[in-house]
């Protein structure tokens, strides 16, 4: 069994490449601080910085700080106030505890002399989180090369990203029934939160519950109380956090239209053979171009739009209907780092004409990326679409009894194998 140990393994030799390369002996990372809303003494739902919890799975802990130097025990600083008006950090426990020398504070302020030379540091964080004589320099090379690293997931981070899948998949199996039992966004809102074990203060992201033509804004941030008077659609795009590690699932659902049952059954097929796709040596970029194809194929096929799929997309027809890119990195955070870049930090561009995209390196084992497309009617440009000369090939009547339903994702994670690729999502849904 792949323990704790072996990823700490894995961090640490990449820390050492790192510092070593851009000269600094050590490296200091805070957790972050508690940010209090504007003008008030209330808090926003604290959010721990990723390259924290990536040394250990801590997600509650404001006020710490992960110090290593080559060649030591890296140590934790570990704060854990007397506080009556809150719960404190527990203790800590778990696999992670004996890798570390533990410091316990119970001032915020007491950490600064736990913590090394800050002249010879690369401090990663925020900048409110500074202390005196501590002040977060984030280099960018450092940064860079991390970022790059952490594409690439241990077995104990998959293992992870295993158990937030399969929350995410209950809360989507409850957030389904609760549409199929004609409740409002916020009904299956909660539905989803319940299922998943979740708040709607620490899931990964703002959920996305979105009914009928609500579906056609990409991300969109309500959730009414008001129940439509028809159900005919649902799109859900949720997720679940286990030990810091995010789950990023979409699906949409129908009431039985069979134009509409027909796009989720062929944006779904296109999505299989897309996430068959992602193996070691795969251009990303070509893997989104090839989306464009099918799901330009999907469009000629149902009767949507009467051109070549190669034409669509050259003159950007498939860009009206499936706007965003074809997916991202996936980890630590929903949409994880270096997406675009090389390991120097230098940007890999974006295929022309295709500025949303958020992934432009080329696979290898042990990345973990979604792949999601989506056919979607978007009132705004659809009205740019009739506009131009492509317009004639448009049948506007099924786009206009299509508009209603608002649009198709589906989204599942899948991760880069040595051999065939693994898709996480599917195997959750195929579990429960």
């Amino acid at each position: 069994m792949n323990t704790f140990s072996e990823h700490l393994a894995y961090v640490t030799r990449t820390a050492d490449s790192a510092l070593e390369k851009c000269g600094f002996d050590h490296l200091v990372i805070a957790s972050g601080i508690e940010k209090l809303r504007f003008l008030d003494d209330m808090p926003y739902p604290f959010k721990v910085n990723p390259q924290f919890k990536y040394w250990a799975p801590l997600i509650y802990n404001p006020n710490s700080w992960v110090a290593y130097t080559p060649g030591k025990k890296p140590v934790m600083v570990y704060f854990q106030p007397d506080d009556y008006w809150h719960v404190p950090p527990s203790a800590p426990q778990g696999d992670w505890v004996e890798h570390f020398d533990i410091r316990i504070i119970r001032d915020a302020d007491e950490a600064r002399e736990n913590l090394p030379d800050p002249a010879h540091s690369a401090i990663i964080g925020e900048s409110d989180a500074a202390l005196d004589g501590v002040v977060p320099n984030n280099p960018a090379d450092l940064l860079a090369y991390l970022h790059y690293h952490r594409a690439f997931k241990t077995p104990y981070e998959l293992a992870l990203m295993r158990k937030a899948q399969a929350k995410a998949v209950r809360g989507h199996r409850a957030a389904e029934a609760a549409f199929r039992a004609h409740g409002s966004e916020a009904q299956i809102n909660a539905a989803f939160l319940a299922g998943a074990g979740h708040t709607d203060s620490d899931v990964p992201y703002n959920n996305i519950v979105a009914l009928n033509e609500n579906g056609a804004t990409l991300h969109y941030q309500y959730k009414s109380f008001n129940k439509p008077t028809h159900h005919r659609s649902l799109l859900i795009d949720a997720g679940a956090e286990y030990h810091g590690y995010a789950a990023d699932i979409t699906r949409t659902h129908g009431n039985g239209f069979e134009r509409f049952e027909q796009l989720i059954a062929a944006v779904d097929d296109e999505q299989q053979a897309l996430c068959a796709q992602v193996k070691s040596g795969m251009d990303y970029r070509d893997l989104h171009l090839q989306c464009h194809l099918r799901l330009g194929g999907v469009l000629k096929s149902l009767g949507i739009v009467d051109m070549d799929p190669g034409s669509m997309l050259e003159k950007g027809l498939t860009s009206v209907f499936f706007p965003h890119g074809l997916g991202h990195p996936i980890g630590l955070q929903v949409h994880d780092v270096a997406g675009f870049s090389d390991e120097a930090g230098q940007l890999i561009p974006r295929p022309n004409g295709h500025p949303f995209l958020r992934m432009t390196r080329t696979l290898e084992p042990g990345m973990v990326v979604t792949i999601e497309p989506g056919l979607y009617f978007i009132p705004s440009l659809l009205a740019e679409l009739k506009t131009r000369p492509e317009a004639k090939a448009v049948n506007w009547g099924a786009v206009e009894q299509l508009t209603p339903y608002g649009g198709v994702r589906i989204e599942d994670e899948v991760h880069c194998t040595e051999d065939e690729p693994e898709n996480i999502s599917r195997d959750a849904f195929a579990a429960l």
